[in-house]
């Protein structure tokens, strides 16, 4: 698995926008390998009503593809291995997309890289699925206005709301990454964009979404206790903490978590009168399957 991570990494810092494209290629084949891989079929039997079987079985499993939860992933080896590499710095997929990322918008500005900063968003969220202790990358300013820039009306709006919800990704029970968010005016941006008569249907859409998100109640997240011999990966990892609300703000040992009436307060500010629809709405039609409810 290193050797496929270090072609992909060179790949994706050559300045070849051919070369980059090719190593967004290589991550996603290696995130497909893990997330989409199964049994592998048998071909001991050859005679032809069992290939027929095969046949129907594939048929089926393509038009009802079977769901994997994250939690299924955590006893597959290669899965692990994958878990394992994402701990340090050297073969973290999330950092290497970030500075591609970065790469790409500055060099950028004539839309001339916009599918490619698309595709990199795409995996980006993928990878903090997959690997969450990632997402604290996202505590750092750096990072977390390389998606505020993102948001800006210069972007398409294919980049838009991809950045969109990268950041709802980026922010999921990690509440010291939302008060990054807010302290670099991140609700200014969203609001500013939600409000424009310039801004896309389907990223007004994207913003709506974002907003449901923002009002949920928050929790502190799971501490997570690294283990010594590196031989498994965390399976507090793979554990979503319950959204319980809260009166007031509650400090944790790695950030402070605010109520939904706090936070209401914040986006009144931009948006006054609208957020108290949103919370009706958010009770009433139970966005997100009602998960964050």
């Amino acid at each position: 698995m290193e050797t496929l991570l270090s072609l992909a990494f060179d790949n994706l810092s050559s300045f070849d926008p051919g070369k980059i494209k090719k190593g967004l290629k290589q991550v996603e084949g290696l995130l497909a390998q893990i997330c989409l891989s199964g049994p592998s079929s048998s071909r001991k039997h050859a005679d032809p009503q069992h290939h027929q079987q095969q046949q129907q079985q594939q048929q089926q499993q393509q038009q009802q593809p079977t769901r994997k939860m994250l939690s299924d992933l955590s006893s597959d080896p290669a899965f692990r291995e994958f878990f394992k590499l994402q701990e340090g710095f050297e073969w973290n997929i999330a950092q290497r997309l970030l500075a591609t990322l970065d790469w790409l918008v500055v060099r950028g500005g004539d839309g001339q890289y916009d599918l490619l900063i698309v595709n990199a968003l795409d995996l980006l969220q993928g990878v903090l699925l997959l690997h969450p202790p990632s997402k604290a990358l996202f505590t750092r300013s750096v990072h977390m206005n390389l998606l505020l820039d993102l948001l800006e009306p210069i972007n398409s709006a294919a980049i838009q709301s991809a950045t969109v919800i990268t950041l709802v990704v980026a922010l999921l029970d990690m509440p010291q990454n939302v008060r990054v968010f807010e302290q670099l005016d991140g609700l200014l941006t969203v609001t500013s964009l939600f409000r424009s008569r310039e801004t896309n249907r389907d990223v007004k859409f994207r913003l709506t979404e974002f907003l449901y998100f923002y009002l949920t109640p928050e929790t502190p997240p799971v501490a997570q206790k690294a283990g010594r011999d590196g031989s498994s990966p965390n399976g507090e990892a793979f554990k979503s903490p319950g959204r319980a609300g809260k009166k007031g703000g509650e400090k944790s040992g790695s950030g402070v978590t605010l109520s939904v009436e706090e936070k209401k307060q914040l986006v009144d500010r931009y948006l006054p009168g609208l957020v108290d629809e949103l919370l009706r709405d958010l009770d009433t039609y139970k966005p997100f399957g009602g998960i964050l409810s």
